[in-house]
């Protein structure tokens, strides 16, 4: 896995544009995320981790966060496209005053849900546990700092 770059390299290269604020846009994947988690700890509870649901709950946890980063990224004026696009989303993290340990915790969990989708990575319930861990802890602050751009 490479190193991340920075949020304005991605502008600067075009993965990143300049757009008109989407408010709609952004509520809409608020309310999605909202409802992600909700399933997720509903899954949790009733069916529990193991090696064989990991790669569920480890994508799972990745949209979750990425479609708050996205709200917050439509709520600022951005819009992503293209190759490298989830790399600069989750480079927002920064921006958005992650730590660079999260930030990077995050860039890995990009990672590997690009392996599961397109390399058949598998992964097992330790990893889930730690993304779980991560998203619940995480999603908060992403979600309060969305709402407050609304």
């Amino acid at each position: 896995m490479r190193t991340l770059k920075q949020f304005a390299e991605f502008v600067q290269i075009g993965i990143v544009k300049k757009v008109s604020v989407n408010k709609e846009r952004a509520k809409s994947l608020i309310i999605e995320s909202e409802r992600k988690i909700q399933s997720l700890n509903e899954h949790l509870e009733k069916i529990g981790i193991k090696n064989e649901n990991a790669n569920d709950y480890v994508e799972y946890c990745y949209d979750i966060l990425l479609f708050l980063l996205r709200a917050t990224l439509y709520l600022k004026g951005y819009s992503t496209s293209g190759q490298g696009a989830h790399e600069a989303e989750v480079s927002y993290l920064r921006v958005l005053g992650l730590t660079e340990k999260e930030t990077g915790f995050a860039n890995q969990m990009r990672y590997f849900r690009n392996g599961i989708l397109y390399y058949g990575t598998t992964l097992d319930e330790e990893y889930a546990k730690q993304v779980i861990e991560f998203t619940k802890r995480i999603y908060p602050k992403i979600k309060e700092l969305a709402e407050g751009l609304l």
